[in-house]
């Protein structure tokens, strides 16, 4: 029972997230006046319908996706609300509209998992966030003698931009020879300035238990308290950096640095959000702490934030192939013949579902393993 109470609660979350990216599509295009024909969460055969006005809403077999079939969005049509006769600008926004609601959600549930999930310390009265802002650092620790100061505010590690306490962590630990060139902000006799620290060193510990080699920061950072205001702000930072730590490992991927086995699609991501789901359940019943429910939240922001970055991608029968030729239109002030845009998103399409499949098999054997 247990087992199908986290499987449900994966598959609402995943549910979710594609409603919203699909819901940006449909409000959008209602709004701009574009015939909206179906409206469909799910794919495969359909289990629900229902007509409303001109639009017919679905609910489909298989929650692996869902669709906005507007009128002449891939044909062509007399319909004076058909997509293809509308302004550019009306299907610029509509194209982008799901990927700005995937961030829309990504920055809502980052306020409530920041605003209800991180409570007080043990002792504490007030609950608290980290900062980059170093509060301690002794003089014997080899940072300092690479000019890190207690009050330096952490700015950015080896060129790459830090906005949260997350970056700082991802930055160092990721690091192989604990050797940092840093910018930090610093007050000096009320003056506050940049400063460039070409090498700062960090030492290295091992853990006996795993071999495992971990960076020794040597220094604590400043907490931030968390009010209406914070939660705000640290939301927005946050869903900043998983998009950037997002849009980096795609650099990296194309790069080679990852391989198939490293990669994860809808079943795979399923698993993962059903054994975050099932840890947040445990833990709120045993132990009434909302830990795991933190987690399982940021593993959907994550996943919501990822959704509507790789749609933006310029890919052929992404929302960001779309977008790439309405951009064109809109500089070229003519549309590329329809015939040519379709067939690249049909071969777009069919090497995005063969993708898919073949991760969905590596998905199945990393679960059978």
């Amino acid at each position: 029972m247990f087992t199908v109470l986290k499987i449900l609660i994966a598959v609402l979350a995943f549910g979710l997230i594609i409603f919203v990216h699909e819901l940006g599509h449909f409000l959008v295009a209602k709004w701009t006046g574009i015939r909206v024909n179906e409206f469909a969460l799910g794919m495969g055969p359909r289990l629900l319908k229902f007509g409303k006005g001109e639009t017919t809403y679905s609910w489909r077999l298989f929650p692996i996706g869902g669709y906005c079939a507007m009128e002449g969005e891939s044909e062509a049509s007399d319909d004076v609300r058909a997509f293809g006769n509308k302004p550019v600008w009306r299907r610029i926004l509509v194209v982008i509209a799901g990927a700005a609601m995937n961030f829309l959600l990504g920055f809502v549930l980052l306020i409530v998992a920041l605003g209800v999930c991180v409570q007080p310390e043990p002792g504490e009265t007030q609950a608290a966030f980290c900062t980059t802002t170093v509060a301690e650092l002794p003089e014997t620790a080899p940072a300092y003698a690479g000019g890190l100061r207690a009050g330096d505010t952490i700015l950015r590690i080896d060129g790459a931009r830090v906005w949260t306490d997350v970056d700082l962590a991802a930055l160092m630990q990721s690091d192989s020879d604990g050797v940092f060139e840093m910018r930090v902000r610093r007050t000096v006799d009320g003056t506050v300035k940049d400063v460039t620290l070409p090498e700062v060193h960090f030492d290295f510990t091992t853990y006996p238990a795993t071999g495992e080699r971990y960076l020794v920061y040597g220094f604590t950072v400043m907490p931030e308290y968390k009010t209406v205001g914070t939660v705000i702000t640290r939301a927005a930072r946050l869903e900043g950096t998983y998009t950037v730590m997002i849009w980096r490992s795609l650099g990296q991927l194309i790069r080679g640095d990852y391989g198939l086995k490293d990669l994860s699609g809808p079943i795979g991501t399923a698993d993962i959000m059903a054994d975050a789901a099932g840890t947040a359940v445990t833990e709120i019943v045993e132990s009434n702490s909302l830990n795991g429910f933190y987690s399982f939240l940021m593993i959907v922001v994550l996943i919501t934030v990822n959704v509507g970055l790789f749609n933006l991608l310029p890919l052929p029968a992404l929302d960001g192939g779309r977008l790439l030729f309405l951009l064109f239109e809109l500089v070229a002030r003519r549309p590329v013949p329809p015939k040519y845009e379709n067939a690249v998103h049909v071969v777009g399409f069919v090497l995005l579902i063969l993708l898919s499949i073949v991760i969905a098999f590596s998905d199945v054997f990393k679960l059978i393993g």
